[in-house]
């Protein structure tokens, strides 16, 4: 059983707590300690604990020793393992004091261990100070994964985040899209307009970008130089080259002047697209198929530049 207990008011975005315990009225009175903090999800065993921290992505997890089929331990360690709750804070609040219990706590990969009955003002104190670390590493992250020009995703959480769709890939049916996007004659913008100006250039097709591949699980990153790269998860071959074609427009609907290019006119990109469907061969190599993905969308790239530029080429499956 999983539920939203209480909402924290307050400054957005609000972290969000996960209790687990198999005894309600414990429960209770831990989310009335802390509910001050963020908003609070309860679970009342260690298979709902897992089925909460995938659905609901908490910033932290109160976990409760001893319960009814998976124990805290085995939770914890659970919990470790899934796909972004390795920097998540786990604190034990459980009725085991003994040093055994507590280092197997650790060993498991909990951060703190409190015994019960706790104090409830101890329990708020290490509760928000396990939040403030997590939110300085949360914004530390985010300072190494996005770029430093343009302020989208930059090439480090392209690659994370692709690897991580290809492995998605092999445990569902949905496809997984990608689009390579370049400037077009971006060398010649350069040399006539500036430095400067070419990177105002690029922050305006990023903002373009970003504001129209705005589907949960889009990614919109900059692949390096004036190339940027989209990641399209549940877009099949069709669908994905329509969103290449409302990018081409988007950027081409900015109307930045570019004297320097063939016959004058705008910016505008090229575009190549490609699909991987699943079920994937040989899923133990993950980072090859990511490539292999890569490479489809370049080639498609190569040819829309090669048949004239400002076009999208490509869209068809990749073979897995």
């Amino acid at each position: 059983m999983t539920a939203l207990l209480f909402m924290a008011h307050g400054a957005a975005p609000r972290s969000r707590i996960l209790i687990v315990d198999d005894d309600v009225g414990t429960i209770r009175l831990l989310a009335q300690v802390v509910t001050g903090l963020g908003d609070v999800v309860f679970a009342t065993g260690g298979a709902d604990a897992l089925a909460a921290a995938r659905d609901e992505s908490p910033d932290i997890v109160l976990l409760d020793a001893e319960m009814e089929g998976m124990n805290g331990f085995e939770t914890c360690a659970a919990l470790r393992l899934m796909p972004g709750m390795e920097g998540v804070p786990i604190l034990f609040i459980t009725a085991h004091n003994d040093a055994a219990s507590e280092v197997r706590a650790l060993e498991a990969g909990a951060v703190d261990f409190i015994a019960k009955p706790f104090n409830a003002r101890i329990v708020e104190a290490r509760v928000r100070t396990h939040l403030t670390l997590k939110q300085r590493s949360d914004a530390l992250l985010r300072l190494a994964t996005i770029d430093g020009l343009t302020g989208i995703a930059n090439r480090r959480q392209f690659d994370a985040v692709l690897v991580q769709e290809v492995r998605r890939l092999a445990r569902g049916t949905a496809p997984l899209s990608l689009a390579l996007l370049d400037v077009d004659h971006f060398k010649l913008y350069n040399d006539h307009y500036g430095h400067q100006a070419g990177d105002d250039c690029l922050r305006a097709v990023a903002r373009a970008m970003a504001g129209t591949a705005r589907r949960a699980g889009d990614l919109v990153a900059r692949f390096g130089g004036e190339e940027f790269a989209v990641l399209l998860p549940g877009c099949d071959p069709a669908q994905a080259r329509t969103m290449a074609e409302g990018l081409r427009r988007t950027v081409s609907d900015l109307a930045l002047p570019h004297a320097a290019r063939p016959g004058k006119g705008h910016v505008t990109v090229s575009i190549g697209v490609a699909t991987m469907l699943p079920p994937l061969a040989g899923t133990e190599a993950w980072t090859s198929h990511a490539n292999t993905l890569v490479a489809d969308a370049d080639r498609a790239l190569y040819q829309a530049k090669a048949r004239g530029r400002n076009r999208v080429a490509g869209g068809d499956p990749a073979p897995a």
